[in-house]
């Protein structure tokens, strides 16, 4: 008898996958749900490293493992739609969450492949950023009110979930080195420093600030920094200051490497008092401080001067702190006043309220 058409042939592959796919999407739910919630604590704690670390080991693990965990949220999302539209109705929160989960990995990318606009009114970074606190605010609102008990259990840890989670974390670092090739491919990671930031010519550092700060006015700018009580004039740094080479590598993404001008604290500081104290504080006019270990002295540097340059305004002038191996929040304008503390330089906020 003769054979069918489809005798000896083998069955359609792309239905059969299809079928398949269908099939591992359908089992969305509960453990989307709670790897979700630790991708989005997960990002938020890694992001909040990346930003507090100037090593270039731990500024890199950091940023590494902030990118891995951050795409891992786009390779969860096909199963987080299903989630949804399974609801009877989405709330404002949850679709404002969603939405700016989006805008914060958009944002993110952005910066790895692009870099600052310095010229635009929020580099990526600062919307990376300001998306990243808006999500923490509506997430806390989106799990009190969708909460369940027992969001994780006991059978979430066997050999079958392991495997899953696995082939998981492994699409999210395909993911992360889809997208450092493309950075590399197109020569940005090259420049790129361990921090992921990029770089920018000495001339062209902008007036930044922190959150609440402000550039005072030119009366409010002391002329007259008090060095732990002792008045120092800023035209005695300027005088007395030497070349000092460091990498100012700013939070939003940036960073410049520079000749400064300026003195060591650890040459205008009183060796006696240094010896008692654990701490040293540098004090902005606007009230802006950050707290150093007293070991670093010779390190931390008042400037005047910038590429042979009096400073700006807006990068500091009269006085600024420059501090190697820290991220630019750590260089403190507009200085006041240094003060020696028997304090651990661990007394203070990861980073400044102001």
């Amino acid at each position: 008898m003769p054979a069918g058409p489809d005798a000896g042939t083998a069955p359609p592959r792309a239905p059969a996958r299809r079928a398949r796919a269908a099939a591992l999407l359908r089992r969305a739910g509960r453990r989307t749900n709670a790897g979700l919630l630790l991708l989005l604590v997960g990002s938020l704690a890694t992001g909040g490293l990346a930003f507090a670390t100037a090593g270039p080991v731990s500024a890199r693990a950091a940023a590494v493992a902030h990118g891995v965990v951050g795409l891992g949220l786009v390779v969860l999302a096909p199963w987080k739609v299903v989630v949804a539209r399974r609801a009877p109705r989405l709330t404002a929160t949850s679709l404002t969450l969603a939405g700016l989960v989006v805008v914060c990995l958009v944002a993110g990318v952005v910066e790895v492949l692009a870099g600052p606009d310095l010229t635009a009114p929020l580099t990526p970074i600062q919307v990376h950023v300001g998306a990243a606190v808006g999500i923490v605010v509506l997430l806390v609102v989106h799990v009190t009110r969708h909460w369940r008990p027992r969001l994780v259990r006991r059978t979430d840890a066997g050999r079958r979930q392991l495997l899953r989670t696995a082939t998981f974390g492994a699409a999210a670092a395909g993911a992360y080195v889809v997208v450092e090739g493309v950075a590399t491919a197109t020569g940005v990671a090259r420049e790129r420093t361990a921090t992921g930031s990029h770089p920018i010519a000495a001339s062209a550092i902008p007036a930044t600030i922190w959150l609440l700060d402000r550039v005072p006015g030119p009366s409010d700018r002391a002329q007259r920094v008090l060095v732990d009580g002792v008045g120092v004039d800023a035209a005695e740094l300027d005088a007395r200051g030497t070349p000092v080479r460091a990498r100012l590598d700013c939070t939003t993404g940036w960073y410049a490497d520079a000749t400064w001008t300026g003195v060591a604290l650890a040459d205008l500081l009183p060796a006696a008092a240094v010896a008692q104290a654990r701490s040293v504080v540098v004090t902005s006019v606007t009230g802006y401080r950050r707290r150093f270990n007293v070991q670093a002295l010779a390190e931390l540097h008042l400037c005047t001067r910038v590429e042979g340059e009096r400073l700006s305004p807006g990068t500091g002038a009269p006085v600024r702190l420059v501090a190697p191996g820290h991220r630019g929040f750590w260089w403190v304008k507009w200085v006041a006043s240094v003060e020696l503390s028997p304090l651990p330089a661990a007394a203070q906020s990861p980073f400044p309220l102001q």
